[in-house]
């Protein structure tokens, strides 16, 4: 290995290509900053190669194909249909290749220097940078870390063929016969739902109650896991694993100590992360961090050392690339001197299910728990005329306020256009939004959104297309 005499002095040092890391690259250099990005494998990081584009092109084709049916009800027909796994393996490769030699090509556009290797603080202002054949040395004023995270194993559990984390799914050369899934995040419910819907039989494993949702949007996620066939054990914690030639026993533990054992042709482990930062050398530096090794940052994405910043999964708070995305450009804006800061309290938070579940702010029980005076409204997607068009009309849209002062809480919703209209709720969560702010305005007809419309007015009790509440008769005795 040749070692360089001289260390190369920037202004930003990034180590991590994943959104937080080339958004803040790209961001940093739009702000006149000499930046230098070090990934160790692939532009675009897990989230473009083994999370979001191929999770999502997943419950793509799977909702796709699930809706098949309502094209012959519409009359459209459709000769039977099949999955071909290879065909969909080459497609979302495709998708993960044109993306990342975009994320290339604007690196290069805006002259970033960009080098593949590992790379480690030696102190404070330097970090070395091995590419295998070459050791270099660089002091900058500046550095990001963007190293993301990776999924955790139980103990004594070892990745296989048949056993596998959201990294290692996609290794998959078919759909499985049947699939245990443990966990209760956003990614287990996604490979549920959308392996069901490609034919697989699917049990889904928690260590809870429910899944951290509303408990409006809990009840009616859980009728719908129950109407596509999958079982749910809850409150069932992952006790031990035995996997045979062509199959996988996993043993389960209840809350009072009992245990259950289910079979499955494969297994996906899928609850919980731990930071990559484990070779960084933040040790020597004295970089706070929290139990689980998550680096500690401000609204500024600034680290307990202040010319070191941070972004996305290697930090506290929730595992999201829209986190990262935000993050990184905050970090590039404030070492710029820009005042930039963000709030995590606002991230919304999606699941793409079918049908898809979204939310931003505050669930009623949070809000109850905060100490507000909570009123809540809501409306079934199956009174929605365009929802009926669409064949989609399972969910609703539920919205939480302050009694007090009619300001908006949270919106949570779960049905078709959930994930393009959650946006909307962080505008008003934002903007501090009241009931009137939502009522006033014109809502387009036919159209998802009057979902919306009616969950804000059946709090008043003017929701059009909900039956009135049943007034208890008076006694005549």
């Amino acid at each position: 290995m040749v070692v360089g005499d001289f260390a190369t002095k920037r202004q930003l040092v990034i180590i991590g290509g994943g959104p937080g890391g080339y958004h803040a690259a790209i961001r940093a250099a739009q702000l006149g900053m000499e930046v230098t990005l070090i990934e160790k494998e692939k532009l675009g990081g897990v989230c473009l190669h083994k999370g979001c584009i191929p999770s999502k092109s997943l419950t793509q084709a799977a909702a796709n194909l699930s809706a098949l049916s309502q094209f012959n009800q519409m009359g459209i027909s459709v000769t039977e249909a099949s999955f071909e796994y290879d065909t969909f393996t080459n497609y979302y490769s495709s998708v993960v290749a044109g993306l990342q030699k975009g994320v290339e090509a604007l690196i290069k556009a805006n002259k970033i220097e960009h080098l593949t290797g590992k790379a480690s603080f030696m102190s404070g202002e330097r970090i070395g940078i091995d590419s295998g054949h070459h050791f270099e040395m660089y002091e900058f004023e500046y550095a990001l870390i963007a190293t993301g995270s990776s999924p955790l194993l139980p103990d004594h559990a070892a990745l296989s063929n048949r056993v596998m984390t959201p990294h290692t799914l996609w290794k998959l050369s078919g759909v499985p016969a049947s699939l245990l899934i443990y966990g209760e995040d956003y990614f287990a419910l996604e490979a549920a739902m959308a392996y069901k819907q490609l034919g697989s039989d699917v049990n889904l494993v928690i260590p809870a109650e429910g899944f951290g949702l509303d408990a409006s949007i809990e009840k009616e996620l859980q009728r719908v896991l129950k109407k596509n066939k999958i079982k749910v054990f809850k409150n069932h914690s992952w006790d031990s694993a035995e996997e045979a030639s062509d199959t996988v026993t996993v043993t389960l533990k209840k809350d009072d100590g009992e245990k259950v054992s289910v079979e499955a042709s494969h297994v996906l482990y899928a609850a919980g992360y731990s930071p990559n930062v484990e070779d960084l050398g933040l040790e020597s530096l004295g970089l706070e961090r929290d139990e689980e090794g998550f680096i500690i940052v401000n609204e500024h994405s600034q680290s307990s050392i202040a010319n070191i910043y941070a972004a996305g999964d290697c930090t506290i708070g929730m595992k999201l690339a829209s986190k990262a995305i935000k993050q990184g450009k905050t970090a590039a804006e404030h070492m710029s001197g820009h005042k930039s800061a963000f709030s995590l309290s606002l991230i919304p938070f999606v699941v793409h299910t079918n049908p898809p579940i979204a939310s931003v702010g505050l669930t009623e029980e949070q809000a109850r728990a905060e100490g507000y005076e909570v009123k809540t409204g809501q409306f079934s997607m199956s009174g929605n005329g365009f929802a009926s068009i669409l064949g989609q009309k399972e969910g609703l849209s539920k919205m939480i306020m302050d009694a007090k002062s009619d300001v908006v809480l949270g919106v949570h919703m779960m049905g078709a256009g959930a994930i393009e209209m959650i946006q909307a709720g962080t505008y008003a969560l934002e903007m501090v939004a009241r009931e009137e702010d939502l009522a006033y305005p014109i809502y387009a007809h036919p159209a998802l959104n009057e979902a919306w419309l009616e969950a804000i007015e059946s709090i008043s009790g003017k929701a059009i297309h909900v039956p009135p509440a049943r007034k208890k008769e008076k006694s005549s005795v």
